[in-house]
């Protein structure tokens, strides 16, 4: 078993993070030998412990699939870090920038440097993932790094302290504890950039604490993220698609399908395929391996009370199991449920679902999917699943979200050459392979004068070259 985290207190968290940041100044600009060498043992912590925190991370939801852990955070946790050594050495190259003519043959330069001390605020669903992924740009942008794992999944953060501390001083990375006086004193610090990843409300909070050091931030949160099922689409494959968007660690993936918007003519037949491919996939045994647990107790009861509210509203309720099935609660699994007949007034529709459970809705025309989603907070991801090329386009133009994968779910997240990131309330700034190292960096723009540029001229005493100079300038424009 491993270790409790060790929770040091308010003082001794101030502490680490002042000597971090004293180090940041004072030794500003890692050079590239010694990110690689952090990027390497940062690699090594999970190529050594891969199994450890398989285990760990399972025994904190009751049960998590080792498949979904490796697949979904290690394997991209170290395809970030491969990407990243390979790439940094150009990454952290000044930059050369057009000099505009009037300032000709000067030259201009944007120059990489690291911001100082990232603070990372980890959520608890993909929790090796979502932490390390946002670290890996840190240390490749050549900062130092604080870490607070969530409460929610103590043994995985444990495991996670052991595992820093032992390839990293704290001067370079630590993981603090995870109570709540650290929570709401660690949001507190001073950072030079803070990363958060959870609910758009506790989203808010980090944001107002961040706000009063001016400390900038990327908010990763979250949102109801649509899946629009075309009339050009296969119904089968997009069923089978979104059966696994949605269950995938038992929907508790900030990107997953929240609910899915079908034309009224394909409904019934798209609901039976979907049930159909659920059942395929996680069948009716809440024993099936492959099927993750809700996190706690507290999660599981909202989502039965997200159920019964909907069903006391006139909606349909397809389940793998009856409601409250002990064997199935026991385990803390929730079987999959599709709510037919979903409506605005509906709690599941005002808030974000985040478990097994997928809404279907039926549509009349094109138009009314679009004025559906504009009519809510942008979200953090879009689907959209079908063969039309210009009834797709007209989507993307008039709908703004995070992301967008069409004909699937989830895979824009995997993209590393591509940016991730939400928009309004489903959050701001972006992370992934360049773009994160471009957001915990500060590119600072050089301008290397020329000593044959006649600048001078714009001195007073103004006189009379000071109006040739304008007429010069002016036809520069």
């Amino acid at each position: 078993m491993d270790q409790p985290l060790k929770s040091p207190g308010r003082h001794a968290l101030e502490e680490a993070f002042h000597r971090q940041f004293e180090l940041s100044r004072s030794e500003p600009a890692p050079a590239l030998a010694l990110r690689l060498d952090r990027l390497k043992r940062l690699r090594a912590v999970i190529s050594e412990n891969e199994a450890r925190f398989e285990a760990a991370i399972s025994a904190d939801f009751g049960h998590r699939s080792p498949i979904e852990t490796a697949i979904a955070e290690a394997m991209l946790v170290l395809g970030e870090i491969k990407h990243a050594a390979k790439h940094l050495k150009k990454w952290m190259a000044p930059q050369r920038i057009a000099t505009t003519l009037q300032f000709a043959p000067a030259k201009n330069r944007l120059i990489p440097q690291p911001l100082g001390v990232v603070g990372i605020i980890a959520p608890w669903n993909y929790p090796l993932q979502l932490t390390l992924a946002p670290a890996v740009a840190a240390l490749a942008a050549g900062n130092r790094v604080m870490i607070k794992p969530s409460e929610l999944v103590p043994r995985f953060s444990a495991l996670l302290q052991e595992v820093i501390a032992q390839k990293f001083d704290a001067i370079e990375m630590i993981v603090t504890g995870i109570d709540d006086e650290i929570a709401k004193a660690f949001a507190a610090l001073p950072f030079d950039h803070l990363v958060f990843t959870g609910s758009t409300r506790v989203g808010r909070l980090v944001a107002e604490a961040a706000g009063r050091n001016l400390t900038p931030v990327t908010l990763e949160l979250g949102g109801k993220s649509p899946a629009i099922v075309d009339r050009s689409a296969d119904l089968n494959e997009a069923a089978e698609r979104i059966a696994y968007g949605k269950l995938l660690n038992a929907g508790q993936t900030c990107i997953a399908p929240d609910y899915a918007l079908v034309p009224e003519a394909s409904m019934l037949d798209f609901v039976v395929r979907l049930e159909g491919h659920m059942l395929r996939m996680f069948g009716t045994d809440p024993h099936n391996k492959d099927y993750t647990s809700i996190v706690s107790d507290r999660h599981y009861a909202r989502l039965e009370a997200l159920v019964a509210d909907a069903a006391a509203k006139g909606a349909s309720i397809l389940q793998a199991a009856k409601p409250g099935d002990p064997a199935w609660k026991s385990k803390r699994k929730f079987p999959p449920t599709i709510i037919v007949g979903a409506t605005s007034g509906m709690t599941m529709m005002q808030e974000e679902i985040f478990g097994p459970l997928l809404p279907v809705l039926g549509y009349k025309n094109a138009d009314e999917p679009i004025a559906f989603i504009n009519g809510r907070d942008r979200p953090l991801a879009l689907y959209w699943f079908g063969k039309d090329d210009a009834a797709r386009d007209e989507v993307l133009a008039r709908t703004v979200s995070g992301g967008v994968t069409v004909n699937d779910c989830l895979f824009h997240f995997a993209q590393i050459n591509q940016p991730m990131g939400g928009v309004g309330a489903s959050g701001s700034g972006a992370y992934h392979g360049e773009w994160g190292f471009r957001t915990l960096t500060k590119l600072k723009p050089v301008f290397y004068r020329s000593p044959f540029n006649r600048l001078a001229d714009l001195y007073p005493p103004y006189g009379a070259k000071i109006a040739r100079l304008q007429k010069l300038l002016r036809f520069l424009s």
